[in-house]
């Protein structure tokens, strides 16, 4: 293999190669100041994954530094993130309280990544197109909503048995009745870190504002003894690097987690192309689908023997590597190397962080998933629009079903059906030739005909599919008696298939049934290939089909020149002429500019 094929699989080769001495320092300080947003928010995360927060330590080391390698954006972090530890728990749900319930996670995060690689290896990088944007932003603010109730009981203080059976509105029902089991000194520090949080953002973006929320609280827990108060601290975190362990494969257990594993891949790799192609709109770096599949797959799986759980690329830290000056793939790698280094030596002093400011942190953070300028544009396009219906029913699903993929696969399936909805109509436009200056001929659009006409001209537009072919053939059928001659303009039609070309066909024979003639127009080479395959000039005629030309309206006024003679104007005296005849003598000539527009 040679070393351009091997760079091409192996990214952080040519990185090495290419690597320049000046984009140390900018990788070093973006690395730096990833890793301090970084390290509360993998622990963070891993509460909403419902594992300990050292596995999001974990999975904050070794998704980061394998997804930087392989990965075909220079600026992408990867690692646990809101929505796939969301989709993990919803996934998990079933299982946290089985004696093997971290070895069914370990080999899910295996299997996601699986997965992942088999879409990069098929190369189905456009597998990402069937998740709609508005279905996105319908699951984030859900995600966000979800997120934040979920945390309100930790905020709150407030121990729920048998949490995991229950579902979000279930358990703020109970802390609603159980709203006197508050514990104020809880509440007052998760409250602080919050007000630090929203503090920081206005001050500056770059201030750290996370790290400084859980940090000042802990000067609280020491000086006046409050986790004697019964606020809840993190814990041991262990003082040393992911260990590795070797994965359980059991046939059962990948059947049992096969499905939540799958909307994860999808959600997963959604995520990673959608942020490094926004980076990339300003880093002019060419994006590869498909290798960051790859790229994400091997991070994953690579995760997965030093007990991970499943990950994907970050928003917010991918924004703050890229803002922060990051030339290369080397700050993602420097990142997880710094979050290994205070694993290392800062560890013990993590048991002091309170979970209520934890799960301050992660309220905030599931109010800012909530996109109102995004939602407010998806509702400006109408409340009752097809994004409009796909982003709320996918918010709604989120919040109210306890399986997340269900939600997800709901949410593809609605913006499908959505879509052919919006998409089984045939877009047919309707004019007629009338008198303009100069003896030119304009065409005016018209929204029905009310009374026979001599010449109509029938303008076909966009995907001609089998999806339309019954609103086409139901549009023609309401016109086959409207006019004596049918110019049907087929230049602004970019593909049709033989269901829409058999409805034409049943046209074409209707019209030569009642005495009219149907004449052809703007017929491109490809289109006339189909035609002529489909045996159209047998029913229409080949001096009634007229070719698309350079020239702009010469297809126009040649099928309107048809009509003149189909129609015998130049034989009729000129006081017995009709209006139709009137107008189609300004293009006796043969001039392609007789034609002065066409109003479409």
């Amino acid at each position: 293999m040679s070393s351009l094929t091997l760079s091409k699989y192996i990214p952080i080769l040519e990185t090495i190669r290419g690597y320049k001495k000046e984009n140390i320092r900018k990788d070093l300080i973006a690395a730096l100041t990833v890793t301090v947003v970084g390290i509360p928010q993998y622990m963070a995360y891993a509460m909403i994954a419902g594992v300990s927060p050292v596995y999001g330590l974990y999975t904050g080391i070794v998704a980061t530094i394998i997804g930087s390698a392989f990965g075909c954006s220079n600026q992408l972090i990867t690692g646990p993130t809101n929505a796939i530890c969301l989709l993990t728990a919803s996934a998990m749900i079933r299982y946290m309280n089985l004696p093997n319930a971290y070895q069914m996670l370990f080999l899910m995060t295996f299997l996601v990544g699986v997965l992942q690689i088999l879409y990069g290896v098929i190369k189905l990088g456009k597998v990402i197109d069937f998740v709609s944007h508005t279905v996105l932003i319908g699951f984030t603010a859900g995600a966000g909503i979800l997120i934040a109730l979920g945390q309100v009981n930790t905020l709150l203080s407030i121990s729920i048995k048998n949490s995991a059976d229950m579902s979000t509105m279930q358990k703020m029902y109970y802390i609603g009745t159980h709203i006197n089991q508050t514990n104020y000194y809880a509440l007052g520090l998760g409250v602080m870190t919050m007000v630090i949080l929203v503090l920081c953002k206005k001050i500056s973006k770059n201030l750290p504002g996370a790290l400084i929320g859980i940090t000042v609280p802990i000067f609280f827990i020491i000086m006046f003894a409050l986790e004697k108060k019964g606020v809840k601290l993190t814990g041991t975190i262990p003082s040393a690097l992911p260990p590795f362990q070797m994965v359980q494969f059991s046939l059962a257990s990948l059947k049992s987690i096969f499905s939540g594993a799958f909307a994860i891949s999808i959600i997963g790799l959604v995520e990673a192309i959608s942020i490094s192609k926004a980076i990339s709109t300003n880093t002019r770096q060419k994006i590869d689908s498909n290798q960051e599949f790859i790229g994400q797959g091997i991070a994953n799986i690579v995760a997965s023997f030093f007990q991970c759980f499943p990950s994907s690329g970050s928003f917010s830290r991918s924004a703050i590597n890229y803002v922060n000056g990051a030339a290369s793939r080397f700050s993602g790698i420097l990142s997880g190397v710094f979050v290994a280094l205070v694993l290392l030596f800062f560890a013990p002093y993590a048991k002091y962080i309170p979970s209520p400011c934890l799960a301050g942190v992660l309220i905030v953070t599931g109010y800012n998933l909530i996109d109102q300028k995004e939602i407010k544009k998806v509702v400006k396009s109408g409340l009752f629009s097809s994004d409009s219906i796909a982003m709320w029913v996918t918010c709604i699903l989120v919040i109210v079903l306890l399986n997340l993929d269900y939600a997800i696969y709901a949410g593809i399936a609605l913006s499908v059906v959505l879509y052919l909805k919006d998409t089984n109509k045939a877009p047919v436009k309707l004019l007629i030739p009338s008198q303009g200056k100069d003896s030119q001929i304009i065409e005016q659009e018209i929204k029905s005909v009310k009374e026979k006409l001599e010449v109509l001209i029938i303008q076909l537009e966009g995907n001609l599919y089998f999806g339309a072919a019954s609103d086409l053939a139901e549009k023609l059928d309401s016109l086959v008696t409207k006019s004596k001659v049918f110019i049907l303009r087929m230049k602004y039609v970019t593909t049709i298939d033989l269901t829409s070309i058999s409805a034409l066909t049943v046209f074409f024979r209707n019209v030569r049934e009642v005495g009219g003639v149907l004449i052809i127009s703007g017929v491109t080479p490809n289109l006339a290939s189909i035609l002529k395959k489909s045996n159209v000039e047998s029913d229409v005629g080949i001096d009634n089909i007229f070719l698309s030309e350079n020239e702009i309206f010469a297809s126009t006024t040649n099928a309107l020149a048809r009509a003149r003679a189909v129609l015998n104007c130049e034989t009729v005296d000129n006081a017995k002429k009709s209006a139709a005849c009137t107008i189609l003598d300004s293009i006796a000539t043969g001039s392609s500019s007789s034609v002065l527009s066409e109003k479409q």
